[in-house]
């Protein structure tokens, strides 16, 4: 009888430490999208305006320090082309992310800094509204290279707050057009901040 009980409590305060140790999360977080100017191949001048979006995020702890990341986000941004075929051409796109990464993170109290690297797919899609002054364009793909680090402030066992920068090395997009194939790569720049809830 006494080895029963003993056995007993041992399982349940292993159940007990297993319930305790969280080893995934998801969040969501709102973004900010930012790109530079790049002068390209053929006199193409392309910009991307700032904008906002949103990002959620999978995370699995593979050991206390490393974890593994699903990322997906979603924003919309006016591309804009300047050649001597079409000096002013804009195209409001839909951009998407669809990557995976490598994350690296310390805990430090409540605090716990992270850097991340991982690879992926940006996704431009046009949006044929006001926004586009230019028809017939495709959507375009390119894969990209994610890179970045961050600071997560635990709220609670369940919650943190997280704020980080993402950094995306991507080829610029051209929405299947030759003439605005700059044959460059760009970093798009992308601030996060968001909440965590980890189960």
């Amino acid at each position: 009888m006494k080895k029963t009980m003993l056995l007993g409590v041992l399982m349940l305060s292993a159940a007990a430490g297993y319930a305790q140790e969280s080893r995934q999360d998801v969040s969501f977080s709102g973004t900010g999208i930012f790109g530079p100017t790049i002068h390209g191949a053929a006199d193409v001048k392309q910009s991307m305006t700032g904008a906002l979006g949103l990002l959620a995020s999978y995370r699995y702890m593979v050991t206390p320090k490393s974890a593994l990341e699903l990322n997906y986000s979603f924003a919309q941004d006016s591309q804009k082309f300047n050649t001597s075929f079409e000096p002013y051409a804009r195209i409001h796109a839909r951009q998407q992310e669809i990557t995976g990464a490598y994350v690296y993170g310390l805990t430090f109290k409540r605090f716990n800094p992270f850097v991340e690297a991982g690879v992926g797919v940006l996704i431009y899609t046009p949006v044929l509204d006001q926004g586009t002054n230019l028809l017939g364009t495709k959507s375009t793909k390119g894969i990209a290279g994610l890179f970045g680090g961050g600071l997560a402030y635990e709220l609670s066992p369940s919650f943190d707050i997280r704020a980080e920068y993402r950094g995306f090395i991507v080829k610029t997009p051209s929405f299947g057009e030759t003439n605005f194939n700059a044959n460059r790569y760009e970093i798009v720049n992308m601030p996060v901040l968001g909440v965590a809830y980890h189960f």
